[in-house]
């Protein structure tokens, strides 16, 4: 780990973490043809309270890496460590025992929530599994978590499908504060709403972070509602942390290539700018990481990719104080 991260109280390290699935061919007798690197070594730290965003194409690993560190997954290599304790090398018994410290909100709302539950029972259910409170408490406790998501408890006796998809969000949320975890992942939470949903979600989910204390890892491909949100950000290509730093730094003064693409794409509010301004076009499409390209795998849609870029992989190194970009022509940009 670099310097820039290296000084810190982190509530949460990835070390070195990679996620590679086996591709196979044939059906009685099958053999290895290849691996898809969708997490292919990453090392990140999240801070106690911190909003740390991240974000990239889609196919560049996000939610895989999101699965990794909820252990829903297994880790193919590296480390998950969380409050010193390591996760990849826990028995299934010692990650259960801490499983009410890392809780997850998913993308659709709808295909999370079990449509046969009433939202009391959906939010009953961790509560009594985990034997939070006592059974008789469980109704007051289920009422404090929907005023805590700005729901009425008179709607507890409701299914999913009787809800809006902000509201089915919101009872995601509830879901996943009703063990009173340290970190939250969501996992693009917002991207299935409508724009004007979008911003009360988010500021339901900074709101929470403030109150409660929360460490949220927040996914996302849009950087307007990752700025808008987040403290720090990281950018994921193909399997790979390309640039990380505070969000504002990294949004307005761009240093990695890839970077400069995405926020290049973020609409400008005002229509005369919007007109004006210039898009950065990558050529052609994201490298399949089943074959990804040697040397750096964004040179070949690279503007500024040179001979010494197919040859060797740039690592995540400080660039001043606060920022970490993997560039090998970054001094030269």
């Amino acid at each position: 780990m670099s310097q820039v991260t290296s000084h810190t109280d982190p509530i949460l390290e990835l070390r070195d973490v990679r996620m590679h699935f086996p591709v196979t061919h044939g059906f009685l007798f099958k053999r290895h043809v290849g691996t898809v690197k969708a997490v292919d070594g990453v090392t990140l730290i999240l801070r106690r309270g911190e909003v740390l965003g991240l974000v990239g194409e889609s196919g560049c690993g996000k939610s895989t890496l999101a699965r990794t560190i909820m252990q829903l997954v297994p880790t193919t290599a590296g480390a998950v460590v969380l409050e010193g304790k390591n996760l990849t090398a826990g028995s299934a018994a010692e990650v259960h025992a801490i499983r009410r410290d890392l809780q997850m909100v998913f993308q659709d709302p709808y295909a999370s929530l079990n449509p046969r539950l009433t939202v009391y029972a959906t939010l009953a259910e961790p509560l009594l599994f985990h034997r939070v409170c006592q059974p008789a408490a469980v109704p007051a406790r289920v009422a404090e978590l929907m005023r805590v998501v700005g729901l009425a408890p008179r709607l507890v006796r409701k299914y999913p499908h009787e809800f809006s998809g902000g509201q089915r969000q919101r009872i995601a949320i509830a879901r996943a504060l009703a063990l009173e975890p340290k970190i939250i992942i969501a996992d693009e939470p917002v991207s299935a709403l409508d724009v004007s949903i979008q911003a009360q979600i988010l500021n339901l989910l900074a709101d929470l972070v403030r109150r409660m204390n929360l460490s949220l890892v927040f996914i996302a491909h849009d950087l307007s509602v990752v700025k808008h949100i987040s403290d720090r950000v990281a950018v994921m290509y193909l399997g790979k942390i390309v640039e990380l730093g505070p969000a504002a730094d990294v949004i307005e003064r761009p240093r990695h290539p890839y970077t400069r693409a995405l926020v290049s794409a973020i609409p400008a509010p005002d229509p005369e700018t919007e007109r004006t301004r210039q898009r950065i076009i990558l050529a052609g499409d994201p490298p399949s990481p089943l074959n990804p390209p040697a040397g750096c795998a964004f040179h070949p849609r690279c503007p500024h990719a040179q001979e010494k870029c197919q040859l060797a992989v740039p690592p995540l190194a400080a660039d001043g104080p606060t920022r970490e970009v993997a560039c090998l022509r970054l001094g030269e940009l």
